[in-house]
């Protein structure tokens, strides 16, 4: 499955559990009438997946998809520590699609990620109003990290954990539409140019004028896609003083120039 569609699939939720497995656990063998979405956190187990055998252990993403034969059991002196959540996944046009995940997968410990599932277990068990659809809307942004995680590049702004840069995000999401510098964000965390360049890119995997070019071209492309803006304006208000280069740049990042997305 390629990451342009990944955004339009759609889950429907069967069955949700925070598993603290006992030494007597197993799934017992059957053919999976669901895709079953484990994220091991801690011990080890082992899973029978079509006749191949995959040991498992803490930072672990198992998913097996639906219609495979499985069979499953926890190590009785690492008892596994998981969540899993069975679910069936459709596209837009209401087709069943499988996810595009390998058996195991290992993601490492993510907190990020044990928390989501901390509040999705607290959805779960509370059964208030709606908690089917937050329980989805969680489960949706745990699988966007997932997805992140093994095949993208891409570090979440969640995931960054210097409160200087953190400040910078948000400032830049605040003020992209102003003249933004190396120079003066530096000056704002009290950082040398040189180091707050490095930083930045580490905890966000972009240069800083990479990060603030991407948040100028998406809010150009949301307003030159509403029709209440021309290209010129587009520019301006998302901070290009030059339309040509503003023009220049867009096609760069989106294969078509700014004037096509306003036809389309």
């Amino acid at each position: 499955m390629h990451e342009y569609n990944f955004d339009e699939l759609i889950v429907d939720i069967h069955y949700y559990n925070h598993r603290i497995c006992t030494p007597s656990w197993e799934i017992k063998p059957r053919i999976a009438p669901f895709i079953n979405f484990t994220y091991v956190v801690s011990g080890k187990g082992e899973y029978v997946i079509d006749g191949v055998r995959h040991s498992v252990k803490g930072g672990d993403l198992v998913c097996v998809q639906k219609g495979c034969s499985e069979y499953a059991s926890s190590d009785p002196e690492y008892l596994m520590d998981c969540y899993c959540v069975n679910i069936f996944v459709y596209d837009l046009k209401g087709n069943e699609v499988k996810l595009p995940f390998n058996i195991v997968s290992h993601i490492g410990i993510r907190e990020d990620i044990i928390t989501l599932f901390q509040e999705m277990t607290a959805i779960w068990l509370l059964r208030d109003t709606c908690y089917k659809l937050k329980s989805r809307a969680t489960f949706m942004m745990i699988l966007a990290k997932c997805y992140q995680a093994i095949f993208t590049n891409n570090i979440s702004n969640d995931n960054v954990t210097n409160k200087r840069i953190r400040m910078i995000l948000q400032h830049v999401l605040d003020h992209y539409y102003e003249p933004l510098s190396v120079k003066e964000m530096a000056k704002m965390t009290n950082l040398s140019p040189l180091y707050f360049g490095t930083l930045f890119k580490q905890e966000t995997g972009l240069t800083f004028r990479q990060y603030l070019t991407n948040i100028r071209i998406n809010q150009a492309e949301n307003l030159l896609s509403s029709g209440m803006y021309n290209v010129s304006e587009a520019a301006a208000e998302c901070g290009f003083s030059d339309v040509f280069y503003f023009s220049k740049v867009f096609k760069e990042h989106r294969g078509i120039s700014p004037s096509e997305v306003i036809k389309s």
